[in-house]
């Protein structure tokens, strides 16, 4: 608190701009110890806007107006908070307070450690013990006879950026693994991260070898022979360079480098050719003054886009885990995949190699586990990547968030195979940025013991799994052969989108049209609150007349739909969905029981309702020309017309036969 200078101001306006139009609100700003609140004054509404202070990435004053004096936040998930003070002074005294409070000189000063946890310790415990990555390894059914677990790091002694807990091959020796660690950049020898139990293939993580231009280790190269020996089928590996080639040999002058085949006889290089971090920086920031364009045309827009270089990058992180799940699922080859100090580019083609393999990860709960095992055990540097101190912006890049529009990519070709939808993919980011929890404090496990943060904090995954619901896909599918099995995405440059719901403009935006995804979820609410207001009309009635209710079925035709007009896309064959999809909370009703619900409804005197449309796949022995579905939308043809879902027209509720 006595950092800041004026704990509230009156009459400030919050400038917004929604769907090209400008509004002001006038209301009275708060500054706490965490957060800045702006209170609206309008007595019917009094909306409040909270901006947490480790959200603020920077602080714009443009030049003082008639109007007063603005002050700009921008926020680290790409809002831009519009203030416009009375007095310059007053506007003066917010800026230095809050460059000072979003800039924590220490980790005390940050939101999840000035809360007090032991007010409720169990739940604490439990927000600690949900996500384990030790748990993941007995799911790949580890150890077994070829990767055992070691405890060469037990104390961070053999390398302090990994975990306790390693996974390395059983032909690997103490010393082997000593020598290994000595010839790695910050001792980061090759370990188990990811098992594949069909091809018994696994993919490694390291770091760099200290090479230089001749330098050779013996117990190195039986290290990656050790990695061979535990895969019966195939007599040699992969090492997969993340670097563009000329960054690599470029790291020989300072002593470092990559593996040489003459000096490692069992092994076959690729690099990827994903850039560095500050690469990764500047490219993004330049895709974000593209946002903030107030009026671009489209050749703006696409100049601009094509000059960030953006969807390039991604391209290259989605291709070396491409190449990864190739070679571990289609040949059975293992891989030992590093960079330069194998926490950026390699966590980011390890977990995405991951997510192609293993359908485990494309769950709420799997990605949490892949999250948690790849990027917070294995030591990625969340608190310098995402800027959670005042320290050097150098080290600020966002490397979670290629890997999380990696994601984003991939439900786009495969929206039939993530249990999750965007909402859950933008609230790990912005958890990952906002330090509400003690999740991704720190940049290793070993600091973060040091720390305490299980004793202080509290885990972010309990807090997104209790909220988990929100984040069903209502497409997915976990029986259907796109959800299982190895994901093939098409990465030729056309497939790639633009990720409008991170890279929104600085201003407020426009509400967006729903999605097929929306709108199905808004089907199952709505039959959901249908059931249960049936449900409670039948007990009124039945309390009234002492009788039972029953009803009789009324069959609804269905509309018949032009095959000739329907066309499958994607990499995988259509297959044929039935409804009802429905989610965990959700298996008790169905749509055909919705829609009976409504029928039934539909004759009272008193129901102003229309009939919707029977659920297609509800009736037995339909007409094949009656449902088509696609494997990669998920969804059967979902204009009705003149009908009503929801109680809104088709035209209103972003629904066209065209």
């Amino acid at each position: 608190m006595e950092h800041i200078r004026t704990p509230k101001v009156e009459q400030v306006r919050l400038l917004q701009c929604r769907g090209g139009q400008r509004k002001t609100l006038l209301g009275t700003l708060y500054l706490s110890a965490t957060h800045t609140i702006f209170v609206e004054n309008h007595p019917e509404t009094r909306r409040e806007t909270w901006v947490l202070h480790s959200m603020v990435s920077g602080l714009d004053r443009p030049p003082s107006g008639p109007t007063g004096s603005q002050l700009l936040l921008r926020c680290k998930d790409f809002r831009v908070i519009h203030l416009l003070f009375p007095q310059e002074r007053d506007c003066v005294d917010v800026h230095a307070s809050l460059t000072r409070l979003s800039r924590p000189e220490s980790y005390s000063e940050l939101y999840c450690l000035s809360i007090n946890p032991n007010t409720n310790q169990e739940e604490r415990e439990k927000s600690w013990s949900l996500v384990l990555p030790s748990q993941d390894y007995q799911r790949m059914g580890l150890p077994n006879n070829l990767w055992v677990a070691t405890a060469a790091n037990s104390e961070y002694k053999m390398c302090d950026s990994y975990p306790a807990q390693l996974f390395v091959s059983r032909w690997a020796s103490p010393a082997i693994l000593m020598g290994s660690s000595r010839f790695r950049s910050r001792g980061r020898l090759p370990v188990l991260s990811y098992f594949h139990q069909d091809t018994l293939a696994a993919v490694c993580r390291c770091s760099q070898p200290l090479s230089g231009f001749s330098g050779r280790s013996e117990e190195d190269e039986q290290m990656l022979t050790a990695v061979m020996k535990a895969n019966p089928g195939s007599d040699f590996i992969y090492v997969v360079d993340t670097r563009p080639r000329l960054n690599a040999m470029a790291n020989r002058a300072a002593g470092k480098g990559y593996e040489s085949e003459d000096h490692y006889g069992n092994i076959k290089l690729h690099f990827s050719g994903i850039d560095n971090i500050h690469v990764m920086r500047s490219s993004q920031q330049r895709i974000l003054d593209v946002g903030e364009q107030r009026t671009p045309s489209m050749s703006d827009f696409l100049l601009g886009l094509e000059n960030s270089g953006w969807l390039k990058h991604i391209k290259a992180v989605l291709d070396a885990g491409v190449f990864i799940a190739r070679a571990v699922a289609d040949e059975g080859v293992s891989v030992v995949v590093h960079c330069s100090d194998g926490w950026d580019r390699t966590a980011q083609a390890c977990s995405v190699a991951s997510v192609l393999l293993e359908p485990y990860y494309r769950t709420t709960k799997g990605l949490m586990v892949l999250i948690e095992k790849d990027w917070v055990s294995f030591g990625h540097k969340f608190s310098h990547r995402y800027g959670h101190l005042d320290g050097d912006p150098r080290e600020v890049s966002p490397v979670l968030d290629q890997f999380l529009e990696v994601l984003w990519q991939l439900a786009q070709q495969f929206p039939c195979a993530f249990q999750y939808n965007e909402r859950f993919l933008l609230d790990v980011r912005s958890h990952a940025y906002s330090c509400q929890d003690g999740t991704f404090l720190g940049n290793s496990e070993k600091e973060r013991r040091a720390l305490r943060l299980q004793e202080r904090s509290f885990s972010v995954w309990s807090r997104l799994w209790r909220d988990r619901e929100k984040y069903w896909n209502p497409l997915y599918r976990a029986e259907q052969g796109q959800s299982q099995g190895v994901l093939r995405p098409n990465t030729t440059p056309y497939c790639f989108k633009m990720w409008k719901g991170l890279y929104s403009p600085a201003e407020t935006p426009a509400p967006q049209p729903k999605t097929p995804a929306d709108l199905l979820s808004s089907v199952m609410e709505g039959s959901q609150q249908l059931e249960q207001e049936l449900a409670n009309q039948q007990e009124r009635l039945a309390a009234l007349t002492g009788k039972p209710i029953s009803y009789q079925k009324v069959e609804v035709p269905k509309r018949k739909i032009n095959q000739s007009q329907l066309r499958y896309s994607g990499p995988d064959p259509p297959t044929t969905y039935s409804y009802p999809i429905t989610s965990p909370a959700q298996n008790h009703g169905s749509f055909h029981r919705a829609s009976e619900a409504a029928n039934q409804k539909s004759r009272r005197p008193d129901a102003g309702l229309c009939l919707p449309l029977e659920p297609q796949g509800s009736g037995k022995g339909r007409d094949p020309d009656d449902l088509s579905s696609d494997l990669e939308s998920g969804v059967a043809d979902l204009s009705v017309g003149d009908e009503v879902i929801g109680g809104q027209d088709g035209e209103e509720a972003g629904l066209s036969s065209d």
